[in-house]
């Protein structure tokens, strides 16, 4: 595994100076934590959870229509997913279909009741990630964003 860091920089951790309270492992996963748990406390008169919003979002986007496609974005094992799209079924959020092209394909769209939900979900969502960055700047904002997106190159690329 090379090491695409400016050769003559230091690395951030050391085991000497690694602290789990300080690494970016811990705190992101602070950060997603409390995220979810302030989009849970906006969204959950409505019977839905940020894990199934985020699910019935991306299907919703097309960016999941089917199993294995959500899986992959958003990083949730066969198992769960399954699980998930079940609830969201029970609840007359999604549907699934069998492809006509592909009878291996089970391709997942939103209900007219999960479409006419997103409305009012959305609004809360967006009022726990303000709440998140309140005090931020504009700047800061898209400084963030900006250091979040080269982490994910940097792990993806983790092979080069």
């Amino acid at each position: 595994m090379s090491d695409i860091r400016d050769p003559g920089a230091s690395a951030p951790y050391t085991v000497d100076n690694y602290s789990q309270d300080e690494s970016i492992g811990f705190l992101t996963h602070q950060v997603k934590m409390r995220i979810s748990q302030a989009i849970d406390e906006r969204i959950n008169e409505f019977g839905i959870t940020t894990a199934q919003w985020a699910v019935l979002k991306q299907i919703a986007m097309h960016n999941g229509e089917t199993a294995t496609a959500l899986c992959k974005c958003t990083g949730c094992d066969t198992g769960s997913m399954t699980r998930m799209l079940d609830r969201l079924e029970e609840k007359d959020l999604i549907r699934r279909e069998r492809s006509t092209t592909d009878r291996r394909v089970v391709q997942l769209q939103v209900t007219e009741n999960g479409q006419a939900l997103l409305p009012d979900l959305v609004p809360r969502v967006v009022e726990a990630l303000n709440l998140a960055l309140k005090d931020f700047s504009d700047a800061e904002v898209s400084q963030l964003k900006h250091l979040l997106r080269r982490i994910l190159d940097n792990l993806e690329r983790r092979g080069d």
